[in-house]
């Protein structure tokens, strides 16, 4: 074999190698700057865990029984801690015991009433309202008798959560309460309630919220397209809703969106009204990473006209910038969430699938 020959060889065979290490390390790289994780912590992004665990010897001796139940109950279901409900049930009104003014009957001087002290405004403006009806609050039916009472344990303490959810909870669980009760001390207050009330003392909050989850994520993006779009949607969590904001101070629901599939050289609509005929309808339950969820809510909607749109990056999990008043750009859950109106697949619009064969040809 001639020399030229055997440096050939040796050239074909380091590129082959080169190949093989590549598509090794592809995947390593596109995670690279994310947290290894725990097996526990890989367990709690699959099941997506949002409250703390057991509850204290403290919680079982304090807190009555039928309302354990119901913070535990409509903490699961909203998404929020069942421990910072349950400290704001102790702090307002011993979880319903205190015989003060306005927690069994009429209101206190602030005119808050119930369990879980709400103004009757915020309720929803009567203090029992028949449900379904057209009001502007958290007024709730927990025990589906048809009735939102604030009286009522069941029905206050899933107002609450409700509350708690609008303004930042699970993640932001400090801003959230401050809306609540606008008073730092308040806040310091629930807050060692309750650490005392779950088993491991803490107030626990999701590893969505703190990117411990975010290679789990993007290993399971169904493409490096949607890796990219996800990576960057990602990196904007913690900045604030800005109407009409595309970056990078901050987003509105669907600039964040459009600016995402901007990052990977991808051109959509800017709008919720424009994203939301152009992509590919997919059907509920099988909707993927990248796929975009749309609401009937927000400003200008209408029949089969959504007014706000959030990313899928899992199943059951979005990031959203959900409103001024909504805390900061966060992963949440969808599945929870009343009026969806449908998800679609931008990836499959015609003119995305050009611009992705040309990005192929270049």
């Amino acid at each position: 074999m001639t020399d030229n020959k055997k440096v050939r060889l040796a050239l074909i065979f380091a590129v082959a190698l080169l190949c093989l290490v590549t598509l090794v390390m592809a995947p390593m790289l596109m995670m690279s700057g994310f947290p290894s994780l725990t097996g526990q912590q890989a367990a709690d992004c699959e099941e997506n865990a949002q409250a703390s665990g057991d509850e204290s010897e403290t919680a079982a001796s304090d807190i009555p029984e039928e309302y354990l139940k119901l913070y535990r109950e409509h903490g699961e279901k909203v998404g929020v801690q069942w421990n910072v409900l349950a400290g704001v049930g102790k702090r307002e009104t011993n979880h319903g015991r205190s015989t003060l003014p306005g927690v069994q009957s009429g209101t206190n001087y602030a005119g808050a009433a119930g369990p879980m002290q709400f103004l009757i405004s915020t309720w929803g403006g009567k203090a029992k309202i028949k449900i379904p009806s057209q009001f502007n609050g958290y007024a709730s039916d927990g025990d589906g008798d048809g009735w939102a009472d604030v009286y009522n344990p069941a029905d206050a303490i899933l107002g609450a959560a409700k509350m708690l959810k609008r303004n930042g909870a699970p993640e932001d669980v400090r801003r959230s309460l401050f809306v609540y009760n606008r008073a730092w001390w308040y806040v310091d207050q629930v807050m060692e309630i309750a650490g005392k009330y779950a088993k491991d003392g803490e107030v626990s909050v999701p590893p969505q919220a703190q990117g411990v989850c975010d290679g789990t994520l993007l290993e399971a993006a169904p493409s490096g397209t949607v890796a990219g779009i996800m990576q960057y949607a990602l990196a904007q969590r913690g900045k604030p809703y800005i109407w009409g904001g595309t970056g990078p101070a901050g987003y509105d629901c669907s600039g964040i969106i459009y600016m995402a599939y901007r990052s990977v050289g991808l051109t959509i609509p800017r709008t919720t009204f424009g994203q939301w005929p152009f992509g590919v309808d997919v059907p509920a339950g099988q909707e993927q990473a990248g796929d975009l969820v749309f609401f009937n809510s927000g400003p200008g909607t209408g029949p089969n006209n959504p007014g706000h749109v959030g990313m899928v990056v899992s199943p059951g999990k979005m990031v959203e910038a959900r409103c001024t008043l909504c805390g900061p750009i966060k992963v949440t859950s969808y599945r929870e969430r009343t009026g969806i109106m449908g998800f679609t697949r931008p990836l499959q619009n015609p003119q995305v699938l050009a611009q992705l064969k040309l990005k192929e040809q270049g």
